[in-house]
């Protein structure tokens, strides 16, 4: 299918902050093949996008979630990290059937869609049935089996990892990434990060895990092992590997430092990090030893949403008061983390994250005539710091159109929030 988006303001986020005022886009099958100033002739295309008072932009990338988190929304909240998690998450979660993981993700899937989000990376159970909602939603998305080394589960872990690998890698159109996903250093041993890293060099997968959540986890793991989680990671080869490291919130220096040489990259979670008062991630700091930072908003049992606008606005501003200086997270910055970065920690680079012709076509257009999307002096600025999801208007992934005027055309949305009530008065009967 070919579509064109003309008289469109354009925010390309590629290589610089230039905006295009007025200009078009062009999509051929899965791609962008053109992009430029002005407008261009309409002959040829099978769908022609009036761009009239709205801006095109890549899609954004949420890089940390566990999605079908969203049945756990508000179940369980001003609680500490661990209390929450043994307390409250893990024993609810283990009532979750395969049934309920599909119903979920396409709960989450449908506020991602609704607030711009194209591209998600998701860590949890019953892979199987999140690959299978994604396939059916038009969505991209990197997934991880969780792997946790000391439970019940620590062979089956790598049974369905690999099965997960060889059934979904680069399905759905190339849309479905699949990854490892150990949980974090302290529920996966020395020994068993060595395999997961012996193993992602096996599949030839990148490799998703929580590291140095919180302060209590540092101490521990330093106690343990005479090491922080980063340098644990290091030693026991994981960063031979592509590794895409949630949080990162306490680091020293030399974390700092191994992060850099092996090219890792981290995802930023600031709402769900605020929440559990877990503290604030050294962003400033990892961006200025060229690290690649990208948002994600962890699962909707944490954060409480999904809405990747309003975590790029926390993100800005949160880093602002913490340094008392207003200059060291701008709005475009906040910006390029929500999705050029998103992409690089992803390995997605040189796929997504851009607007860019021979890129993928995945873009979201959003409406600027909104009482707080007026006056447009910067409009980076207002998407940022004034910006809501509801002024996402229109979702185009792999160059097909998965939300037009707000209405998402490959999910039945009433269905699915009709079956998550269900069962979430189930799980807490």
């Amino acid at each position: 299918m070919k579509i064109l988006l003309n008289d469109i303001s354009i925010i390309p986020v590629a290589g610089g902050t230039q905006i295009i005022e007025k200009g078009y886009v062009a999509i051929e099958d899965s791609l962008i093949t053109d992009i430029g100033n002005g407008q261009i002739g309409t002959d040829g295309y099978d769908l022609v996008i009036d761009g009239k008072d709205k801006v095109v932009m890549p899609g954004l990338i949420n890089t940390h979630t566990h999605a079908a988190m969203t049945l756990l929304r508000s179940y369980a909240d001003d609680l500490p990290l661990m209390e929450w998690l043994e307390t409250k998450i893990w024993p609810l979660e283990s009532q979750l059937t395969a049934e309920d993981i599909y119903w979920g993700t396409k709960l989450a899937i449908v506020e991602m869609i609704k607030s711009g989000t194209t591209t998600f990376a998701d860590m949890y159970f019953y892979m199987d049935e999140v690959a299978r909602a994604v396939d059916e939603s038009g969505v991209r998305a990197c997934l991880a089996r969780g792997m946790v080394g000391v439970g019940p589960e620590s062979e089956k872990a790598f049974v369905e990892s690999k099965d997960l690998v060889n059934k979904w890698h680069k399905q759905g159109d190339g849309r479905i990434t699949i990854m490892l996903g150990p949980h974090a250093p302290y529920t996966c041993p020395p020994e068993y990060l060595k395999r997961v890293a012996a193993f992602a060099k096996e599949l030839k997968t990148g490799i998703h895990i929580h590291v140095a959540e919180t302060s209590g986890e540092v101490a521990n793991t330093i106690k343990e092992y005479g090491k922080t989680p980063v340098e644990l990671l290091k030693d026991a080869g994981l960063f031979e590997n592509h590794v895409l490291a949630a949080h990162c919130v306490h680091l020293s220096d030399n974390d700092i430092a191994i992060l850099a040489a092996s090219g890792a990259g981290v995802a930023h979670n600031p709402e769900s990090n605020m929440k559990l008062a877990s503290g604030i991630a050294p962003v400033p700091k990892l961006l200025a030893a060229g690290i690649p930072v990208a948002l994600g908003t962890d699962g909707a049992s944490s954060n409480n949403n999904l809405d990747m606008i309003q975590e790029m606005r926390t993100c800005a501003l949160l880093h602002k008061v913490n340094s008392m200086d207003p200059t060291v997270l701008p709005a475009y910055k906040a910006l390029e983390m929500a999705t050029v970065n998103g992409a690089e920690t992803l390995g997605l680079g040189k796929e997504i994250g851009r607007l860019q012709k021979g890129y993928k076509a995945d873009m979201i257009i959003i409406n600027l005539e909104e009482a707080h999307q007026i006056p447009r002096y910067d409009i980076v600025a207002n998407l940022v710091y004034a910006g809501q999801a509801s002024d996402v208007d229109t979702v185009i992934i792999n160059g097909k159109i998965v939300m037009e005027n707000r209405i998402i055309r490959t999910l039945n949305e009433g269905e699915i929030l009709k079956t998550a009530k269900k069962i979430a008065t189930r799980l807490v009967n």
